[in-house]
């Protein structure tokens, strides 16, 4: 029984920045590899950033590469630089269990989540 809480969304001007967090409970959070999800408006779910097990590797999609940063330690972020209104969406955060080493890339992979943050950037 895995559980996902998440915070830090909210309503920002473009330029600004927002520190997503994302918790796991009820299992061993470092049996799992995360990542980060976004839904925005009028679009399908995609993946933006994923790290694997230990925090050593990550991947960012190419739409936030040079402006986005995934970390972890207790708990796994998602930093959020240089906001731009297309960041807008529903954020979610994703687990699953892996004994990989790398980032998951793959959205079928994860198999948690959580109830999601809203990120709204006004230009």
């Amino acid at each position: 029984q895995v559980r996902l809480e998440e915070s830090g969304g909210g309503l920002v001007q473009a330029g600004d920045s927002l520190r997503l967090s994302c918790w796991l409970s009820g299992r061993v959070f470092s049996d799992y590899a995360m990542g980060w999800f976004r839904q925005a408006p009028g679009k399908e779910r995609e993946l933006v950033a994923a790290i694997n097990r230990s925090g050593t590797n990550t991947w960012l999609a190419d739409s936030v590469k040079g402006r986005f940063t995934i970390s972890r330690d207790s708990a796994v972020y998602l930093l959020m630089d240089s906001l731009i209104s297309q960041d807008t969406g529903v954020y979610y955060c994703a687990a699953g269990a892996t004994l990989s080493t790398a980032p998951q890339t793959l959205p079928g992979f994860y198999r948690d989540w959580g109830q999601g943050t809203q990120v709204t950037v006004s230009s």
